[in-house]
């Protein structure tokens, strides 16, 4: 064989040895054919949640709390709205002067839009707005779907602390921390710990909120270190550290009219 023709053999062979070296390292991705919203979240129900951060003026945070007690309860005990208030918290620790709000709206996202309209005709409401407005520094807001091993945030008793965990995952992998954490949460519920686990559908994207209510916070410490001496916490914790992004705690008080006292 000639120089010339060992040279395009050659050369015909690498493209294939270097395909082959590649599918050793590349990822394979399985195909799915359904949205992860469908795949992660709760089939019997169809409840949206929207979750939002308000940073209010440190001189104004007694008067935004005071008209928050005045006017939210009222949208949430009025049947004409399809939303319901699930909590109201200041933030004790994490950044401060903060207030969190969730809600819930039963039927999705028509019930969102619903709300919001008729919000729009409420003058005691626009009043409110406008007041609110000026109390703030910044706000912001996600729109969230419930993960369907969680338990459903309902209205407790008091007095609690309650903790916000907050989890930017790497974009990719919120099937993988779902399919974790279905088996990490049996570890989490011997207190009654749980309130809900959330994902982002808007807003900020593989944002991931778990919701915990603790009587204080030795209770808090006392729960999560006996969390380690079960067989398998360690595990699954080794496991979904990697697809963390970032994380923050925060420790909120529920107002006066939360319904997770």
């Amino acid at each position: 064989m000639s120089n010339l023709s060992r040279r395009l053999t050659s050369s015909n062979n690498r493209p294939r040895e270097d395909s082959w070296l590649k599918s050793l390292f590349v990822r394979k991705v399985d195909p799915r054919k359904d949205a992860h919203s469908n795949l992660l979240a709760k089939k019997e129900t169809s409840s949206l949640y929207k979750l939002q951060f308000h940073n209010v003026k440190p001189e104004c945070l007694d008067a935004y709390n005071k008209i928050c007690q005045e006017v939210l309860p009222k949208i949430h005990e009025d049947k004409h709205y399809p939303c319901t208030l699930v909590g109201t918290w200041n933030t004790w620790y994490g950044e401060q002067d903060q207030a969190v709000h969730l809600w819930r709206y039963e039927g999705g996202y028509p019930a969102l839009t619903e709300v919001m309209n008729k919000l729009r005709e409420n003058q005691e409401f626009v009043s409110f707005r406008k007041a609110r407005s000026d109390m703030l520094l910044s706000r912001k807001n996600q729109l969230l779907l419930e993960f369907s091993f969680w338990n459903e945030p309902v209205p407790r008793s008091g007095p609690n602390i309650y903790e916000l965990r907050s989890y930017q995952l790497r974009p990719g992998t919120m099937i993988e921390w779902g399919n974790y954490w279905a088996r990490a949460i049996r570890f989490r519920q011997d207190g009654n710990e749980a309130v809900g686990g959330f994902f982002s559908q808007i807003g900020q994207l593989y944002m991931v909120h778990h919701l915990w209510a603790y009587k204080d916070l030795q209770t808090r410490e006392d729960i999560r270190n006996a969390a380690w001496h079960k067989h398998g916490w360690e595990e699954l914790v080794y496991y979904t550290v990697p697809l963390i992004q970032e994380m923050e705690s925060r420790i909120m008080i529920p107002l006066k009219t939360s319904p997770l006292q």
